[in-house]
């Protein structure tokens, strides 16, 4: 049984509680924005604009006649201006958003656009350049194993070869030709000299200084002259001097060739030039500039100098302009019986 007490409607229910004047039906649902009902917009409207013409007429614009009242038609020019400058307003305000949108758009996009690039250009530094721990990787000395031993075994170590395999050492190492473009290189030295030449070549690596090849002369089959003919940079090999009957500081693997097509050997022979290789007659002359050349006072010379060497290109009755090898006397204390 329903119950009606100060205006309200209780059916036992607390969410069943409706008003009860005229402006409202009881079967009206709650207020959500969607269901009030047109009359009471259209009563709110003509508050709203009554009270507006009115605060309207107190403007400066809509100024009092000579009998003290406003007119229409200064009200209605009035609030026609008030509405023209809100419009004008609003348009400028949206303008402006609109402008700082697109400008915040813009900068958004050169951020995006700097940062793919920036990362594009990392990538591609990453791919091109080692980092540190990997090239200290690529760099290193082994003893000669029997898989290395294999591939020298008959070639540059020849059967009458009375160095021990023992005094030789195995360098893995990275160069640089002369477009920059890194290749990895393999040397076989004399045990006494590993470390050495294992930094010099690595400091020749890092300053970008141009080493065409360096590959064991296995890969000629140990032949001398085919190895220069294709600037390849190389140490041990067990065979004579040129000329001669005397073991090489190469078959001791205490001597290093460096470009040597570009810095060839040069002697006379019987009142006759020789050089070698023998494709390198270009190169004769030292004054003309050419790529992988060797002067003394460039980065390959300082540092083998500065390790103890002896420059081929110093020499006076003959020049060996991709030489460097371990003096004599300093031999003499390593090896005392040759």
């Amino acid at each position: 049984m329903n119950n009606q007490k100060n205006g309200l409607i209780q059916n036992g229910s607390a969410k069943e509680k409706y008003m009860t004047n005229q402006d409202f039906t009881p079967n009206r649902r709650e207020f959500t924005g969607k269901t009030a009902p047109k009359k009471h917009f259209t009563k709110l409207f003509l508050l709203i604009f009554t009270a507006s013409v009115f605060l309207g007429g107190c403007t400066s614009a809509g100024k009092p006649d000579s009998s003290g009242n406003v007119s229409a038609e200064t009200t209605a020019a009035t609030y026609a201006e008030t509405n023209t400058a809100q419009g004008e307003t609003e348009t400028q305000a949206e303008m402006e958003v609109e402008v700082e949108a697109e400008t915040e758009a813009e900068t958004e996009n050169e951020t995006e656009s700097e940062a793919e690039t920036e990362t594009e250009t990392t990538t591609e530094a990453d791919m091109n350049v080692p980092d540190a721990v990997s090239i200290d990787n690529e760099f290193y000395i082994t003893e000669i194993t029997d898989d290395i031993f294999s591939r020298i075994k008959g070639k540059s170590f020849k059967d009458d070869c009375t160095l021990p395999r023992e005094d030789l050492r195995y360098l893995h190492v990275l160069h640089k030709d002369i477009h920059g473009e890194t290749h990895e290189g393999e040397m076989i030295v004399n045990r006494h000299i590993a470390e050495d030449v294992l930094e010099i070549l690595k400091t020749l690596y890092e300053e970008s200084y141009p080493i065409e090849k360096i590959r064991l002369i296995d890969e000629y089959d140990a032949d001398d002259e085919a190895s220069m003919e294709d600037n390849n940079s190389s140490c041990f090999n067990y065979r004579l001097i040129s000329y001669s009957n005397r073991i090489s500081k190469h078959g001791l693997g205490l001597a290093v060739d460096i470009n040597t097509l570009y810095n060839p050997y040069v002697k006379t022979v019987n009142g006759k030039r020789s050089v070698e290789p023998v494709n390198a007659e270009p190169y004769l002359d030292r004054d003309k500039d050419f790529d992988y050349k060797i002067e003394r006072e460039d980065l390959c010379c300082r540092l083998f100098l500065e390790h103890g060497f002896a420059w081929g290109g110093d020499w006076t009755s003959q020049k060996d302009y991709q030489h460097f090898e371990i003096p004599s006397a300093r031999i003499a204390e390593w090896y005392p019986e040759r």
